[in-house]
């Protein structure tokens, strides 16, 4: 399918920052570290957090809890559990009042630790506690969806503090792709033991709450070209596949290059993130397999390009998020809702990866084929000149109009 143009491209003034100091060496074994305390996470294993006091807690992800959990968690740390979700969760709870949050805006030359200072942490708890029951139902959309349902009695929200084990831990299970919410405690301040020594003494995983806020932007900064391929495609026989891979192993991003784009003149460049469901089965409900098709077609038409295909599915909440995002808008609420629902900004997606991984090919200014102008506007502030926006529009097709129409008008697509 060829992508639709507008009858003139539309053209964008956005000036890229100015160059920036020369980034600090990466801490490669801090990097490893909340690497594993991911992977623990999801194993529903407890991890152990060190803030920059040097005062140490526990977290465990809420989406994989043991019913013993707080117990565990009490007689580990001597401290009292308490659940952590993001602002946006206690905000459908009705426990905290909604305000203005940017989206994933932490491109300021990656300055470290923004990434937590941009999404919101929130602790609940109760006289007496939670059970690991209370605390998976406060998290969990499926049991409550809106603020008006039920809450625990006497339920309290306080905000957590930015570079706290709290913020650290709903954090980690934002990046782990579970759902964002996180039982932690504290050793008592009065406890003679260092963060290391109670770690191992309890066999657990040490993450610092700092490289946790570091994280995003630090892998990005490892990300490498490992391997590339010709790869002809239906269309576009002239086609090269280049894949980079961050150090820590995490999913490998994708350059899809046609053609032979020549560096000293703004490439046509499509940003495109993995949609599992649209662009592999061709799911009705979204406009992704259409945009993915049409893209290289667009870009085979006009001779060279290159297409980035990001790890960075359901809009950076993960395939399994996105299917609970999907159960959520059946019940008739709309994209953005339902992502804010599950406690997850609208839109969670980073354009670092996209900027590195261009700069690694060569380029430094692209015509973005867009319809996203938080695309455009995130790109240049990772030092790419956009200088000119080409529309990228697909017909409705009898499942999506609701989907397009909020794109449209609650996330600002120019369709």
């Amino acid at each position: 399918m060829q992508a639709e143009r507008s009858s003139s491209a539309t053209t964008v003034t956005l000036s890229t920052p100015a160059a920036a100091a020369a980034a600090a060496p990466i801490d490669e074994a801090a990097v490893r570290a909340v690497d594993r305390a991911l992977a623990a996470l999801r194993r529903g294993e407890v991890v152990a957090i060190e803030t920059a006091d040097g005062t140490v807690g526990a977290a465990v992800s809420v989406e994989s809890v043991a019913l013993d959990a707080v117990e565990r968690l009490k007689a580990l740390t001597g401290g009292t559990p308490r659940l952590v979700v993001t602002r946006r969760r206690a905000v459908v709870l009705g426990l905290a009042a909604a305000v203005a949050q940017p989206v994933s805006d932490i491109a300021d030359d990656q300055a470290p630790g923004a990434a937590a200072e941009a999404f919101g942490a929130m602790t609940l708890d109760r006289p007496g506690g939670l059970t690991a029951d209370q605390a998976h139902a406060l998290a969990d959309p499926e049991q409550y969806p809106q603020a008006q349902d039920a809450l625990p009695a006497g339920l309290a929200a306080a905000e957590a503090c930015p570079g706290s084990r709290e913020a650290a831990a709903v954090d980690l299970a934002r990046l782990a792709r579970l759902l964002p919410a996180a039982i932690t405690a504290d050793l008592p301040s009065s406890a003679r033991i260092s963060a290391a020594e109670w770690a191992a003494e309890h066999d657990l995983l040490l993450v610092r709450a700092s490289d946790v806020a570091d994280y995003r932007v630090h892998v990005v900064r490892t990300l490498r070209r490992v391997a590339d391929a010709r790869v002809p495609l239906v269309g576009s026989e002239n086609t090269r596949i280049y894949a980079f891979r961050p150090a820590d192993g995490g999913p490998e991003h994708l350059a899809i290059v046609i053609g032979d784009p020549d560096p000293q003149h703004p490439v046509l460049a499509r940003l495109h993130s993995e949609c599992f469901t649209g662009d592999l089965l061709g799911s009705l409900r979204c406009d992704c397999g259409d945009q993915l098709r049409g893209a290289i077609a667009e870009i085979a038409r006009q001779g060279s390009g290159v297409l980035l295909y990001l790890a960075q599915e359901g809009r950076g909440i993960g395939l399994v998020n996105k299917l609970r995002a999907y159960r959520i808008q059946d019940r008739g609420f709309d994209t953005v809702d339902a992502n804010e629902i599950l406690g997850f900004e609208a839109d969670e997606r980073v354009y670092l990866p996209a900027a590195e991984m261009l700069r690694q090919l060569g380029f430094e200014a692209v015509r973005l084929m867009t319809n996203n102008p938080e695309k455009l506007r995130q790109l240049a502030r990772c030092g790419i000149a956009v200088v000119e926006r080409v529309a990228h529009i697909f017909p409705a097709n009898g499942h999506n109009e609701a989907y397009l129409r909020t794109k449209a008008e609650r996330s600002g697509h120019m369709f």
